[in-house]
C-alpha cells in the first residue's frame, strides 16, 4: 500500500521557502522574500491546522500576494530614503582638488585630479588669463565629454618645501 503522500506537504512547503530564501539572497528585492512568508505561514500554517492541500495553495498564495503589494513597497521605500545619494564617477569630479601637470597655453593643459586621474583640462570662461604653471592648484569645474573644466584655486601655490636642518645651532 502507498503511503499518503499529503502527509509530507510540510516538508514541500519547507523546501520551497527556503528556495525562494536564496534566491532572495542572490536579488535583494524583497520579492521571494515575501514569496516564502506565504510558503511559511499560509501554506505551512494551514498544515498545521490540518488544512487540506488546496487550501493551503490558495491561503499561500493569496498571502504572497498580499505581502507582495503591501509590506514589499514600504519595505522598498524605507531601504532607499535612507541611503543618502552618493555620487561616483564623472558626477564626482565637480568640486575635486587638482594639480597642473602641463602648463596651460592659450587656456589648454593639462592636470593631476586628487584621485590620481590624468586629465586634459581647459580653464574656465572667465579665468582665460589667469598664469597657470606646473604645480599650481586648480579646481574642477565642470567635466566637458573628456575634458575637465578647471579654475585656479584660492591658493594656488605650489606648497612649501619643508625647512633645512639648522646647521651650527648648539644643540
Amino acid at each position: 500500500m502507498l503511503p499518503d503522500l499529503t502527509q509530507y506537504t510540510w516538508i514541500a512547503w519547507l523546501v520551497l521557502a527556503l528556495l525562494f530564501i536564496i534566491i532572495e539572497l542572490l536579488t535583494l528585492e524583497f520579492t521571494f522574500l515575501m514569496l516564502a512568508a506565504g510558503a511559511l505561514i499560509g501554506g505551512l500554517g494551514v498544515w498545521l491546522v490540518g488544512g487540506p492541500w488546496w487550501l493551503q495553495i490558495a491561503v499561500a498564495a493569496t498571502l504572497s500576494v498580499l505581502l507582495l503589494f503591501t509590506i514589499r513597497p514600504l519595505l522598498l521605500r524605507t531601504l532607499r530614503r535612507s541611503s543618502e545619494l552618493v555620487k561616483t564617477n564623472v558626477d564626482a569630479l565637480p568640486g575635486l582638488g587638482a594639480r597642473v601637470t602641463v602648463r596651460f597655453v592659450d587656456g589648454n593643459g593639462s592636470v593631476r585630479l586628487d584621485n590620481g586621474e590624468t586629465w586634459t583640462a581647459l580653464l574656465a570662461p572667465g579665468h582665460e588669463s589667469a598664469p597657470l604653471d606646473v604645480g599650481d592648484r586648480v579646481v574642477v569645474a565642470a567635466v566637458r565629454g573628456a575634458i575637465v573644466e578647471v579654475t585656479p584655486a584660492a591658493d594656488s601655490s605650489p606648497p612649501p618645501s619643508p625647512p633645512a636642518p639648522d646647521e651650527g645651532l648648539p644643540t
